[in-house]
């Protein structure tokens, strides 16, 4: 109960922020709307916007854990993820571009992060998703790390299609690492477990699984 207590609470503050901050962002006042994520960053972090944008994502866990319950810190990282969101907004509002990317980056990875430490789809409705962050970032160059995290995701959430995507963008990527090629062979076998409907609806149907996992063995039949 005390758990579900501090969780529901922290939740509730961080709603109504975000209705504050959304308020601003809106009449873009986007000065005002930098203070109030300040306030909000030092109330979950005990540092600034600035400061947040200096540290790792190890080090913004680090912090989320030196405060309150070990067993919220999920539900914690979901709300610095919103945070971190709606910084780049205002970083973008303001045509600072790699600020707002950064910011953008840091809330995906750290979403991914959550995300496959929970059930699928059991979120908040106020934390942002996957596809609006991916979104954000459009024309930034994602690393392979991004690209791994993105297509377990998918792969988790039963988005194959998107799965197989980031999968070739990791292949093309590295092409000459044999280690991603048998990453990509335990992909396709895994699908071919499934049902035809199961990959039909994903958009990515058996013959399309089957011609992927074909490929990949030529590749490593080659040595490629």
């Amino acid at each position: 109960m005390i758990r579900r207590d501090y969780i529901l609470r922290m939740i509730e503050e961080c709603i109504r922020a975000l209705a504050r901050i959304n308020s601003l962002k809106q009449d873009q006042r986007w000065t005002e709307a930098s203070v109030e994520l300040d306030g909000e960053f030092r109330k979950l972090l005990g540092a600034d916007a600035p400061e947040v944008a200096r540290l790792s994502e190890s080090d913004l866990l680090a912090r989320l854990m030196q405060d309150g319950p070990t067993h919220a810190l999920r539900e914690k990282t979901l709300v610095l993820t919103t945070l971190l969101q709606e910084a780049g907004d205002v970083a973008a509002a303001a045509e600072r571009t790699e600020a707002s990317r950064d910011c953008y980056l840091k809330a995906l990875h750290l979403l991914l992060e959550a995300l496959a430490r929970g059930e699928v789809f059991e979120c908040p409705a106020f934390v942002p998703k996957v596809e609006r962050l991916r979104a954000a970032l459009a024309g930034a160059p994602l690393s392979g790390r991004t690209y791994a995290m993105l297509m377990q995701h998918y792969e988790r959430t039963g988005e194959f299609a998107k799965a197989e995507d980031a999968l070739f963008v990791l292949l093309d990527a590295e092409s000459d690492n044999p280690a991603l090629v048998e990453f990509g062979i335990m992909f396709y076998q895994r699908l071919l477990a499934l049902s035809d409907a199961v990959l039909t609806a994903a958009n990515l149907p058996r013959a399309e699984v089957a011609g992927g996992l074909q490929e990949l063995q030529q590749r490593r039949e080659r040595g490629e």
